[in-house]
């Protein structure tokens, strides 16, 4: 390394970015620890200051880390931190750092929330960032956010957000690409309105009954979790969709034509069979639709799936090409009529890979059929997985159906797979 230019050692040592290798590297001769000017990224892991000598804070130590620095673009900090010693930093780093990741560790502390300027505002004091991200927010009051021009990416994870905080620090940032909250309750109705936004990824972590209305015309992937009412009115570019609530109910939805919709996912206990009707009609030009729903009905009764016509079905959704299907869904295929309307000439185009979910014997001759008729009619099919999964039962029935499974496997062993 001695014998190696200036230029050649900054350009290595400016790709360390852990802080215990700077600041032994800092320790080596003063020809490296002026090479460390040229840090392009700063990393503070959770326990940094764990055993850490000396009588100077951790606040203190991270800043004289950053004092040393000319063009840091990237400071990301695991480490416990006070809101003045955010504020010292930000003042050293604003003018050059792009990417900002914290972890606040404030979710429980109202009082920290009260603190002026709190953790939050002192963020404003970097108003070139590219990337923010945050973990442990407590975000009960707006934070005082200037605009951030520059923003593309905000990610919020592990949050307690009240609606309005949650509105300003959107409207702080007009040009977002990419919005993640993951994690975070407290939410009972947000609106979304980012003209640039293409990917959004939505977790509201508490009893599911929240409503989302999204305008978002530039928006290509969203996936929500924990919503019951979801209003998205600009989806001409929506491309991947994904729509879950764990823990209440999936009662209205409004899309519109999902024209360039490739991937459709619906998960959840229970959903109103007007919402799962409205969807499969809107997304007729889907490619790869997941179904995992197990029960529909409008009020507190779980209600099986109406019976779903086989032909209309896929007739409806020609260009689909993976089709997993769980439980009610594939009950309400497996019905006495679905398959009577097969006329002749009836393919399924474009389908090459199923995944099944069978968990019990009911049915089990229609349920036979429906398999048999997506290996007869799909023509393209080159994979089926049949998983089976918690079939509990002592009646003789359930190893009549595992046999009549394992039979069709032995007879298209070349496509089926039991799980």
């Amino acid at each position: 390394m001695d014998s190696l230019p200036d230029a050649i050692i900054q350009y290595i040592l400016s790709h360390l970015s852990n802080a215990r290798d700077v600041a032994a590297c800092n320790c080596v001769s003063k020809r490296w620890r002026e090479s460390l000017t040229y840090l392009r990224s700063l990393y503070f892991p959770r326990n940094s200051f764990d055993s850490r000598p000396g009588s100077y804070s951790s606040d203190t130590v991270v800043w004289k880390m950053l004092s040393a620095t000319a063009c840091l673009e990237e400071l990301v900090v695991y480490s416990p931190f006070t809101s003045a010693g955010l504020a010292s930093w930000l003042s050293l780093v604003h003018s050059s750092l792009k990417d900002l990741e914290l972890r606040m560790d404030n979710v429980m502390d109202y009082q920290a929330c009260l603190d002026s300027p709190s953790k939050l505002d002192c963020i404003a004091a970097a108003k070139k960032l590219k990337s923010l991200k945050l973990w442990g927010v407590l975000m009960a009051n707006p934070p005082k956010w200037d605009v951030f021009e520059n923003l593309l990416c905000l990610e919020i994870v592990g949050a307690r957000l009240e609606d309005p905080a949650l509105s300003a620090a959107l409207g702080a940032c007009p040009n977002l690409t990419n919005l993640v909250l993951l994690g975070c309750e407290g939410v009972r109705s947000v609106s979304i309105e980012l003209p640039y936004l293409e990917h959004c990824k939505l977790d509201f972590y508490g009893s599911g009954n929240c409503s989302l209305s999204l305008t978002c015309p530039q928006i290509e992937l969203l996936e929500v979790q924990g919503c019951s009412w979801i209003r998205v009115r600009e989806t001409t570019c929506l491309r991947n969709l994904s729509i879950a609530n764990n823990a209440g109910r999936v009662y209205m939805v409004d899309f519109g034509k999902l024209s360039a919709l490739e991937s459709l996912s619906m998960r959840g206990v229970q959903w109103c069979w007007d919402a799962i009707s409205k969807m499969l009609e809107w997304s007729n030009e889907v490619k790869h639709l997941y179904m995992k729903v197990e029960f529909t009905g409008d009020l507190e009764a779980l209600l099986p799936f109406p019976e779903v016509d086989f032909v209309e079905f896929f007739n409806s959704h020609p260009k689909l090409q993976k089709f997993d299907i769980h439980g009610a869904m594939f009950a309400a295929l497996c019905q006495k009529n679905s398959l009577k309307n097969v006329e002749p000439g009836f393919v399924i185009p474009c389908l090459e890979e199923v995944v099944v979910q069978v968990r019990s014997p009911l049915n089990a001759e229609q349920k036979m059929n429906t398999l048999e008729s997506l290996l007869k009619y799909g023509k393209n099919l080159k994979k089926m997985v049949i998983r089976i999964l918690q079939m509990k039962s002592s009646h003789s029935s359930t190893d009549e159906f595992f046999d009549e499974i394992c039979r069709l496997r032995f007879m298209n062993r070349k496509i089926v797979r039991i799980e």
